[in-house]
C-alpha cells in the first residue's frame, strides 16, 4: 500500500485539507492528551472544548451545528474495521499520522467491502482535514512506530451508546444497513481479525491492512 500526502489530489474524493481555521492552541492542548499503548477514543474533552478553535469549527466547518472535540490517540499499524457517519469528521493532528481510507459507495449491496479498495494517506502534525460522511475510515495508524495523537470532531452526541435497540448481525452479510449501528451515528463494518465486540457486522473482505507490513 501507497501512503500519500493529502496534499495528493487522490485525497480529494475523501475529503479536504482546512485552511481557514487555526488549530495551534488544540495541538499544543492535544500534546497533553495520553497515548496509550494501544488505542483510546474519547468522544469529547471539555478541556479542548473550552478552547475557541470550538466555536470557530462549529460555525465555519459545521454552519452552527453544535459540536463536539476528543480525540483519538495511541499506537496502531492495522485496519481492523471501516466506520462511517451521516456527517463529516474532522480529524486534526497533533502528530504525524496514518488514515487509512476508502468509499462508502464502494460497499457492496450485502454491506460487504474489499479492503484492497483502500488508500493510506499522511496527515502531518498541525494539519486538520475534514474526512466527508461518504468516506470510510477508522483508528488512524502510527508513522514509524511511534504514538499518534489524533483529535477528533463531530456533531454533538456522535459514538454515544444507542439508546433504541438496533439488531445485531447474524453472519458476514446482511441487506439490512440497521445491522451496522454500533452507536449513535456510526455504522461499523468489522474485519474478523480485527478483534471487535461480538455481534459486530464482519463484512470487510480481503487482507486486514497493516501499514507495518509496507
Amino acid at each position: 500500500m501507497k501512503i500519500l500526502p493529502v496534499t495528493d489530489p487522490a485525497f480529494k474524493k475523501y475529503g479536504r485539507i482546512i485552511t481557514n481555521v487555526d488549530f495551534t492552541e488544540l495541538v499544543a492542548a492535544m500534546k497533553e492528551t495520553p497515548v496509550p499503548a494501544g488505542v483510546v477514543y474519547e468522544p469529547s474533552i471539555r478541556e479542548l472544548e473550552a478552547l475557541p478553535v470550538m466555536q470557530k469549527l462549529s460555525d465555519v466547518a459545521y454552519g452552527e451545528m453544535p459540536i463536539q472535540i476528543g480525540y483519538c490517540n495511541g499506537h496502531n499499524t492495522k485496519l481492523n474495521a471501516v466506520e462511517y457517519h451521516r456527517d463529516s469528521e474532522i480529524n486534526v493532528a497533533a502528530t504525524d499520522a496514518i488514515l487509512i481510507l476508502g468509499s462508502l459507495q464502494d460497499v457492496e449491496a450485502d454491506h460487504t467491502y474489499e479492503t484492497s479498495k483502500m488508500e493510506a494517506f499522511l496527515l502531518p502534525a498541525g494539519t486538520g482535514v475534514e474526512v466527508y460522511a461518504t468516506t470510510l475510515h477508522y483508528a488512524p495508524c502510527s508513522v514509524e512506530g511511534k504514538g499518534f495523537q489524533v483529535a477528533i470532531v463531530l456533531p454533538k452526541g456522535t459514538n454515544y451508546p444507542l439508546k433504541v435497540s438496533h439488531p445485531k448481525a447474524s453472519g458476514t452479510t446482511t441487506d439490512n444497513e440497521d445491522h451496522l449501528i454500533t452507536a449513535v451515528n456510526k455504522w461499523l463494518i468489522g474485519h474478523a481479525e480485527g478483534g471487535l465486540e461480538p455481534g459486530s457486522f464482519l463484512g470487510l473482505k480481503g487482507e486486514n491492512l497493516d501499514i507495518a507490513k509496507e
